[in-house]
């Protein structure tokens, strides 16, 4: 463990203000890395945090919407809050250090402890911030994890929650956050796919749907140029697009060419279809489309 603790007390220096109006708000927080992501104001650490938290065993089409997402998000600024758990969690926290973004994970045992552990959290620990309320040494425990959802809503302006049975823990999540009065969106999916219930029952309820990144950036005041990486395209989709840089290529090649399975290829492709980039041409093969400032400038804003 490379990291050191630290114990943040309430109404100091590095305490996040954002807590003191929820309910049942912590005295003391510990931290394993960079306290700094809990600068009580959004120019001190660029942008907005928004948790996006879902399913501990997601579908592909939930992997690749919680690593766009928060890649899409983290590259403009915006620091991605979730709870380090499998499944989405890890893929949004993993995302966001990818694009050299900044993330908080906020756990359900204490920050020597994290759960899961392993490289993961370890490189949260070292590139962004462990988070809890649990004393060091804490174990993991089942009760734990709902208590912990009211501070990853709690500290995050929005909530967007992809993919969660009818009754799961990201529902818990954004009830925390509408019972908090920040914004809760969620990702519509297939009606036969039991993971979609969960945020089918939210969007009844009143949550906002949501389909495309800029669209939440827009809502949230990020723009549209990322902070990060200087790139105008989603960087999760950046060796895809370069693999494709020209020359036509079967989904099947870029897949090889890419040591990534074929069907995160095939999703991948069609997201970027779908926005113009990417043009398919008879027999199955694919190539990319050069756009110009103003037509990515149009794409974040959609």
């Amino acid at each position: 463990m490379g990291t050191a603790l630290r114990r943040l007390d309430r109404g100091g220096r590095s305490w996040p203000a954002e807590l003191d109006t929820i309910e049942g708000a912590p005295e003391c927080l510990w931290a394993r890395g960079r306290v700094e992501l809990l600068a009580g104001d959004d120019s001190a650490r660029g942008g907005p945090r928004v948790a996006i938290v879902g399913s501990r065993g997601p579908s592909p089409y939930g992997q690749d919407q919680a690593r766009r997402f928060s890649a899409w998000l983290a590259a403009r600024g915006a620091t991605i809050v979730s709870g380090l758990a499998r499944g989405v969690d890890s893929v949004a926290h993993a995302a966001a250090l990818d694009v050299g973004g900044d993330t908080i994970a906020v756990l359900g045992s204490g920050v020597d402890r994290p759960w899961p552990a392993g490289p993961l959290a370890e490189r949260v620990a070292s590139e962004g911030l462990l988070l809890s309320e649990f004393e060091p040494g804490t174990p993991p425990a089942k009760h734990h994890f709902p208590q912990r959802n009211r501070l990853i809503s709690g500290l995050s302006a929005a909530v967007v929650v992809i993919e969660g049975a009818f009754r799961s823990g990201s529902l818990i999540t954004a009830r925390w956050a509408a019972d908090q009065g920040r914004e809760v969106f969620a990702l519509p999916g297939r009606v036969d796919q039991p993971l979609a219930r969960g945020c089918h029952r939210l969007l009844r309820e009143g949550a906002a749907l949501v389909e495309d990144p800029g669209e939440l950036a827009e809502i949230l005041g990020l723009g549209a140029a990322p902070c990060h990486d200087g790139s105008a395209d989603s960087v999760a989709e950046v060796p895809l697009l370069a693999a494709l840089q020209g020359e036509t290529s079967t989904a099947g090649e870029l897949a090889t060419r890419l040591a990534r399975p074929l069907n995160e290829v095939l999703t991948d492709l069609a997201l970027l279809e779908l926005e113009g980039r990417v043009a398919r041409a008879p027999g199955g093969l694919y190539r990319r489309v050069e756009r110009g400032p103003t037509d990515r400038g149009r794409s974040a804003r959609r």
